[in-house]
Formats: structure tokens, C-alpha cells, sequence
């Protein structure tokens, strides 16, 4: 369980808060419009009203007390750099800084973020290569260069074992998983085999993955 400073009750900050929430971590939220903290009550250990660009209010919080704080303000990109600045400048262990452009995760990093997160970006990318392909059932971004997808088993492949297969040799992709009837097996090994109606998680370098799932 991590206690987390949330800062920014728009849409973004209370569906962070809810997942947090949801994970069991202690959440103070803040926000400087009344309504949104209210809203935000259910789901958070502790709310404030205030205004997060004032260091004397920011300080009042103990910063330096949580293990991460978060600015998930997106309609105020002034407010949202100057808080990132001040929650630095106060201690801050770990500062995560919502960026809706390049321009402004650039000005982010250099002014106290130590992370920048991209919701509209990342969430248009998933939906881009999502919803391209029939084939791809869900993909997560871990890098530029690599990703996880989760794939329908392909026809030919049905009956054959995770060895037989060998794209860790062929694509230089690994399967790190199985899913069945919704459940994801982790334990696999080369003798493993795969079934028609299962999915697998794969994971390699986007071009790889690109060239052997016909992307």
C-alpha cells in the first residue's frame, strides 16, 4: 500500500482516484473546485479544497510525506507547471505530471516532473492499433521500441507446443502467457500447448511483432 498525493479531480484524477481506490492505497486528492472534491469523497482516503500553484498550501500537505504525487490537472497547463515545480522544490519523493503535447511534457521534465504521462496519446495509440487489426485483442505500450499484445492462438498453431512453434528463435518474440475462458496462465513452459479459442500475450519489439502477426 503506497499514500499517494492526487492533485486534479477532473475526469483523469477521479478515475485515477477510483482505481487507487480500488488497489487499496491511501489517496489524498485536492482540487480547487469544490464539487470535484465532493464527488471524489467515496473514493479517496482524505480531500482538500485549495489551490495547488499556493506553496503554503501545498506545504501544509507534507509532500514529502507520500510516496508519489500525481498532477493530473488537464485544463490548466500553467497550474499543472507550477505545481509540478513546487511539489519538487518542496520534497517531493516522486512527481507524475499529466502532458496532453510533447511541447508541454518537455517543459514538465525540466521543471520538476519526474515522470509524464500522456492519457489522450497513449489511449490513441491502443485504440489505433486495437481497433486496425481484427486479430489484436488488447496491447500495452512498454516502450517505443516494445510492446504486449494479446492475440487469438492463429489456426496452424492450434495443437502445437510453445516449442514446436519456436518464434523466440524464428521472431525473437517470447509468449509470456496463455489466456483460457478469461483466466491468464502464467506458468507455461516450451512443452505448453496451445489451443484453438485461447489467446496468448506475446512480447517483442513492435517491428517483430508487426512482421510475424501481419500487423
Amino acid at each position: 500500500m503506497k499514500s499517494i498525493l492526487l492533485i486534479g479531480l477532473g475526469r483523469f484524477g477521479k478515475h485515477i482516484a477510483i482505481h487507487l481506490n480500488h488497489l487499496g492505497h491511501q489517496v489524498m486528492a485536492v482540487d480547487d473546485v469544490e464539487e470535484r472534491v465532493e464527488t471524489a469523497l467515496p473514493f479517496v482516503t482524505n480531500a482538500q479544497i485549495g489551490d495547488s500553484t499556493n506553496a503554503d498550501f501545498l506545504e501544509s500537505l507534507g509532500v514529502r510525506n507520500y510516496d508519489v504525487c500525481i498532477v493530473a490537472i488537464g485544463n490548466d497547463f500553467q497550474s499543472s507547471l507550477e505545481t509540478t515545480s513546487l511539489l519538487k522544490e518542496l520534497g517531493a519523493k516522486l512527481v507524475v505530471s499529466r502532458a496532453a503535447r510533447d511541447v508541454q511534457a518537455k517543459f514538465l521534465l525540466r521543471n520538476g516532473a519526474d515522470e509524464v504521462v500522456y492519457p489522450e496519446k497513449q489511449l490513441a495509440k491502443w485504440t489505433a492499433i486495437r481497433y486496425s487489426a481484427d486479430h489484436i485483442l488488447d496491447y500495452i505500450d512498454l516502450d517505443e521500441d516494445h510492446a504486449v499484445f494479446e492475440i487469438p492462438v492463429p489456426g496452424d498453431w492450434a495443437g502445437r507446443t510453445i516449442g514446436q512453434i519456436d518464434i523466440r528463435k524464428k521472431f525473437n518474440i517470447n509468449i509470456i502467457g496463455i489466456k483460457k475462458n478469461g483466466r491468464l496462465e502464467l506458468s507455461i513452459s516450451p512443452d505448453t500447448v496451445l489451443r484453438a479459442g485461447e489467446s496468448m500475450l506475446v512480447l517483442g519489439g513492435n517491428k517483430d511483432l508487426q512482421k510475424c502477426f501481419h500487423i
